[in-house]
């Protein structure tokens, strides 16, 4: 199907952790009196940072949870394996361009269909989160033996035999914040509104969920803040000579179609 492009919204924002955060990383060795699970980390500056992989990734499952009925998604239905035989995984994908088009879920966040030229690329954007000048500044301070992050020392007890089984994770602490940035490709008037419902209904979700992992322990309640909205039309893009609106909540989404001629 042919695809235009009509305006790019940006939207720009802060993640706060309201407890501690663990996005993690895979080890590459192991030490003994070593944490069990670290967090990830910029290569560079070693600051931990919420890979926009995630948080898209759990973006997607929330609002696949939440439209599940109403897309007669119900247990395999409607899904594919993502994972193998033994460990299965299964999400919401449509398999060609032309329902995903119509699938609130795929025509956000993306589709890979079965055969050439049947994909659907997503229309949303989510990048690497990094923390907030202010955050750094904050976290070198802090003495916990980790940089810019703390220990979590946790321990599994066996219900028969009490025996316990200790470990430690890495966490990024309450109280950091992120930067955050979206950007979703407008490319028809009919269904912008629709998708940046469903995008609302997604952060409103991950605000009563968690982020990361180990959610049920109290790990990853976020704080979603957004400061500033734009509406880039393609004209404007072109030569600068088109408009922008600026706006600072979404639910004010309905004056954002004035941008698109």
């Amino acid at each position: 199907m042919n695809r235009n492009l009509i305006g790019k919204i940006q939207m720009k924002g802060k993640i706060k952790c309201l407890t501690g955060l663990h996005i993690g990383a895979a080890k590459e060795n192991i030490e003994i009196g070593a944490i069990d699970a670290s967090v990830v980390r910029d290569p560079v500056t070693r600051e931990p940072y919420i890979p926009g992989s995630s948080l898209k990734g759990k973006l997607r499952a929330l609002l696949e949870k939440s439209l599940s009925i109403k897309l007669g998604i119900i247990g395999t239905e409607n899904r594919i394996n993502i994972g193998t035989k033994t460990n299965p995984v299964y999400i919401h994908v449509c398999t060609d361009a032309d329902k995903a088009y119509k699938c609130p879920i795929c025509r956000i966040f993306g589709s890979t269909g079965q055969g050439g030229g049947k994909n659907y690329p997503s229309r949303l954007i989510v990048r690497d989160a990094y923390l907030t000048t202010e955050s750094v500044e904050e976290l070198s301070q802090i003495d916990t033996g980790l940089q810019f992050t703390e220990w979590k020392f946790e321990n599994a007890i066996d219900r028969v035999t009490s025996a316990a089984n200790p470990r430690q994770l890495e966490r990024v602490p309450r109280g950091a914040e992120f930067e955050f940035e979206f950007i979703y490709n407008v490319e028809d008037k009919e269904t912008v509104l629709e998708d940046l419902e469903n995008i609302t209904l997604a952060i409103e979700l991950l605000k009563l969920d968690s982020l990361g992992g180990h959610g049920s322990r109290g790990y990853g309640k976020i704080k979603i803040n957004f400061e500033d909205i734009k509406v880039f039309s393609l004209e404007y893009l072109k030569s600068g000579q088109g408009e922008v609106k600026s706006i600072t909540d979404l639910s004010k989404k309905e004056e954002l179609l004035s941008v698109f001629k």
